[in-house]
């Protein structure tokens, strides 16, 4: 499992091998149950997770009691209530395994702990904010600009292990759309 996440590190970063022992060892590993809520709405988020094996989903619960996912991090992503883990305030968010998962997770604490003794750690944590930043905008943008058609042939594109291995419901909920309007789009296609 570590080498998974020993590859993605140095993927993005150049680091020593003492500095690798020191980063990998704040990282713990986590087995999870499908359906199991790594945080719910109302807490800080305190924990990034690395996804080893298993899918996570970062989402919201809007006033009509309908759930928006923002997120699916598959294997070899990273996934946190970011807002949350920033500022350390109460979440809006919650994270759920939608799959029985395997997953490193590392705290705030250490993350942050970790920037202060390894210099290569804040470029990783800088291309990590650069990534989520690219990513949340193209969603915006893609909510506000786009029909239903056209996000689900982006998502095709794009990210099509998400249509492969994960319910309708989930899809349509990341993609803003009912189910219903969803089977429409596959019958088209």
């Amino acid at each position: 499992m570590e080498a998974q996440l020993t590859t993605y590190i140095k993927d993005r970063i150049t680091v020593s091998d003492a500095q690798l022992d020191t980063i990998l060892s704040y990282f713990k590993p986590m087995q999870l149950k499908k359906n199991e809520l790594l945080l719910t709405h109302g807490q800080a988020s305190q924990r990034t997770f690395f996804v080893i094996q298993g899918c996570l989903r970062i989402f919201f619960i809007n006033e009509e009691g309908m759930d928006s996912t923002r997120y699916f991090a598959f294997e070899n992503q990273f996934a946190t209530a970011l807002v949350s883990f920033i500022t350390s305030e109460a979440s809006e968010e919650f994270i759920q395994a939608v799959e029985e998962s395997e997953v490193y997770y590392i705290t705030h604490t250490d993350f942050y702990h970790l920037l202060d003794i390894v210099p290569q750690w804040d470029k990783f944590y800088r291309m990590y904010l650069e990534m989520a930043y690219v990513n949340n905008t193209k969603r915006l943008m893609s909510m506000m600009i786009q029909d239903a058609l056209q996000k689900y042939r982006q998502l095709l594109d794009e990210n099509p292990i998400v249509v492969r291995r994960l319910s309708n419901k989930m899809v349509a909920s990341y993609l803003n759309i009912s189910q219903e309007t969803l089977s429409r789009l596959k019958s088209k296609l």
